[in-house]
């Protein structure tokens, strides 16, 4: 039997809740099916410098930044056990919270080539006219993947 990987980027969006309510109803019940959390943060910078008033301001909107990566990984934690509550086996549901290095997409795409995920559960929001300019992640995650099957949650 073969345990098929499903990728689940998770930034912490209402349609990111519904790709985890997706999965949950499509695959909870299937036994071969190993679930992959991710996301990958931007690391708050390390300041070290003398203590003024100004640099007081800076350490603290860095300390809560900080704070906010910890509150998001107690969140991932959380939806881990929605999943267990959801029919899925603790020991198959594993959770990847790591610095970003590159932009999004890339973070998603080369996690996915090592941990040889079998199918990603992407969302999108369609419409904005800025992603037409910019790209958006799941654009480059589609354009790029081959050998993957891409679910899309919108």
């Amino acid at each position: 039997m073969t345990i098929q990987k499903i990728l689940l980027p998770y930034n912490f969006t209402i349609l990111d809740k519904k790709a985890i309510d997706f999965v949950s109803e499509t695959f909870s019940h299937l036994e071969d099916v190993e679930i992959m959390l991710f996301h990958a943060y931007t690391p708050a910078p390390n300041i070290e410098t003398p203590d003024t008033l100004v640099t007081g301001k800076l350490k603290s909107s860095m300390n809560f930044l900080t704070q906010k990566i910890m509150q998001q990984e107690h969140e991932l934690e959380a939806i881990k056990k929605q999943l267990v509550i959801n029919g899925f086996a603790t020991s198959r549901i594993h959770i990847s919270f790591k610095p970003r290095k590159k932009d999004v997409a890339s973070e998603i795409l080369d996690f996915a080539a090592q941990q040889k995920i079998d199918v990603i559960v992407i969302n999108h929001k369609p419409g904005k006219a800025t992603r037409f300019f910019t790209g958006s992640v799941f654009n480059k995650i589609v354009s790029t993947l081959k050998d993957t099957t891409v679910c899309i949650v919108s």
